[in-house]
């Protein structure tokens, strides 16, 4: 079978008011040729970006894409976090290796942490709130929308696109001597002050979404979501603003006149990696092929109640 290569570690993301998900790893992971998502299928998407054959662009435009679909604010590109993105996509190619730190004494440094890369590329964070993120891939392809969909499809680097309160954005990409592509997004907000409404959340897939994968191979992320198994269904998530608190009494998803699925959820108070901003349920079976699904979550963002219910459509 042939198989495409497909890394990803830790995503991190820093707060000044706080920390979740920092780290770094390494991931040694296989997408399947006939699960992973073709950048034709992708592109011939109603309203998708054009392709422009450039990863960082291309990658960049999809997050975007895939941002205003689900009802939040596209980021704006700034040429300073591209700066900071490319350096660090070059670092990584020319080092052979996939993190978010880097060796001051290595070839291509740039900066040891994603704070000093920032500042060296002119990103000033300032002293009032501020956010900042980063994520990675490492692929043998160069498409940037399959980079970015394999990048939401893995829940804890969703987290982070998905934020809504990430104001700016750039991104970078270089390509190895070996033929593997480095795909770096960093996110930015100086200053607390957009996002969501307060109480209200997002939701991914989205209301009506068509062509959602039936599948996620839960191994090609670290940490892995689902330990005690690969192939799962594919994340089903909601997001609000990394200010506030989502608790949980019951999220749930069922085929359209079917039984609902047995799932693992994911919540702050019970996974590590997982913001309490968000929370996500993954099937603990893959999705069946050109299917309604329907989902209903129940529970509260800072103490106020939520009740969604929202459907999708999986590919043939």
């Amino acid at each position: 079978m042939h198989t495409a290569i497909v890394k990803k570690i830790i995503p991190i993301v820093l707060f000044s008011i706080g920390l979740a998900g920092c780290g770094g790893g390494n991931g040694n992971d296989e997408v399947s040729a006939s699960t992973a998502v073709s950048s034709n299928v992708l592109a011939s998407e109603p309203g998708a970006p054009q392709a422009t054959g450039d990863t960082a662009t291309d990658g960049f435009n999809w997050f975007n894409f895939r941002r205003t679909q689900m009802g939040l604010s596209s980021v704006t590109r700034s040429a300073r976090i591209d700066t900071a993105a490319l350096g660090h996509s070059r670092y990584q190619a020319t080092n052979s290796i996939i993190t978010h730190e880097q060796t001051r004494t290595a070839v291509n440094f740039t900066g040891a942490t994603l704070s000093e890369r920032l500042a060296n590329a002119g990103y000033e964070l300032g002293t009032a709130g501020h956010m900042y993120g980063e994520i990675i891939s490492s692929t043998s392809y160069t498409s940037g929308f399959r980079s970015a969909e394999d990048l939401i499809a893995a829940i804890y680097h969703r987290f982070v696109a998905f934020e809504p309160m990430f104001k700016e954005a750039g991104a970078g990409a270089a390509t190895s001597a070996q033929g593997t592509t480095y795909f770096t997004t960093n996110f930015g907000a100086v200053g607390l002050n957009r996002g969501l409404a307060t109480g209200t959340v997002v939701t991914y897939p989205f209301n009506g979404q068509q062509q959602v994968p039936t599948n996620f191979l839960s191994d090609n992320e670290l940490p892995d979501p689902v330990p005690s198994q690969n192939e799962v269904g594919y994340p089903i998530s909601v997001h609000a603003n990394v200010t506030a608190s989502v608790q949980v009494e019951s999220f749930t998803i069922h085929p359209r006149a079917g039984a609902p699925l047995p799932v693992r959820l994911l919540v702050s108070s019970t996974d590590t990696y997982t913001p309490k901003s968000a929370a996500s349920i993954i099937p603990l079976t893959p999705l069946t092929p050109a299917t309604t699904y329907e989902v209903t979550f129940r529970g509260s963002v800072d103490n106020r109640a939520i009740n969604r219910f929202w459907t999708f459509v999986t590919r043939p």
